[in-house]
């Protein structure tokens, strides 16, 4: 066996098209890293001041002022996890009708079907603290435009997944219920209920979680909630009552997650 057999049996994993592309890649994200640290600008002379800033910010925040909590933070903390609740019980509402509609096998045309997952993109590409600012400007602030805030951000969140859900539905107990003569709704509460039940509440469930999260940070931009409280007393450079509302929040996003996880147990 000459050299130039066994030099065309040597095994390249990749051939030279694909090591070109990869090459192109890796060039693209290098090069895209360098012009976003040139855009960003970051100032040597903060970089290295950081550390010191951050301990001296750590000795103003302690300790901790527990005194404050009975009336700055305990009324905006419940505020907050109402604004979680309501605003995820207002998307699964609006969603819901949305999702199955976005859904091939239950609504069998291509142009409703686009319009559906339109409107679920459309939430899902705006972020919760640019829909509170938009309602804060329509309604004020408060919890309203909070809550709004919450519920419009979820829906696409939601509906994406139920549409999904049942999409990937068996076929079989669908085609027997339909071939038995049984209406739309039987088919859709006997037929595809039972198989998206557990997805439908974990999805819920998760949501509700990460609205929790993000009720939080409405507030600095005056939708209501503990981010209020969280912004008052930054303005005013009280940083002993700034780490009691983060420990605060740090313990109800904890405390939610606790909860999700035992409910999921229970009910999935």
């Amino acid at each position: 066996m000459n050299d130039a057999t066994l030099e065309a049996r040597i095994w390249h994993r990749f051939t030279p098209a694909q090591r070109l592309v990869r090459f192109a890649v890796y060039l693209t994200v290098v090069t895209a890293v360098v012009v976003s640290i040139q855009t960003v600008e970051v100032i040597p002379e903060f970089l290295l001041d950081a550390p010191e800033q951050m301990a001296d910010l750590l000795r103003r925040m302690w300790p901790i002022a527990f005194s404050h909590y009975p009336k700055g933070v305990h009324e905006a903390l419940v505020e907050t996890l109402h604004i979680a609740t309501l605003g995820t019980i207002i998307s699964v509402v609006i969603a819901f009708p949305i999702g199955l509609a976005a859904a091939h096998n239950i609504a069998p045309n291509r142009l409703l079907n686009h319009a559906a997952r339109l409107l679920l993109v459309s939430s899902r590409s705006v972020n919760s603290l640019v829909w509170a600012l938009l309602f804060v400007a329509v309604f004020g602030p408060g919890a309203l435009a909070g809550t709004l805030a919450i519920a419009f951000r979820s829906v696409g969140f939601v509906g994406k997944l139920v549409g999904e859900a049942v999409e990937e539905a068996n076929r079989g107990t669908v085609e027997a219920l339909e071939a038995s003569g049984a209406p739309w709704l039987s088919v859709l509460s006997f037929g595809y209920w039972p198989q998206i039940q557990p997805s439908f509440w974990s999805v819920v469930l998760f949501r509700w979680d990460i609205n929790v999260r993000e009720s939080a940070v409405l507030g600095l931009v005056g939708a209501g909630g503990i981010g209020m409280a969280l912004d008052t007393a930054m303005n005013l450079f009280q940083w002993d009552r700034v780490a009691m509302v983060l420990l605060a929040i740090f313990t109800v996003v904890i405390a939610a997650e606790i909860v999700v996880t035992a409910i999921r147990k229970r009910i999935l």
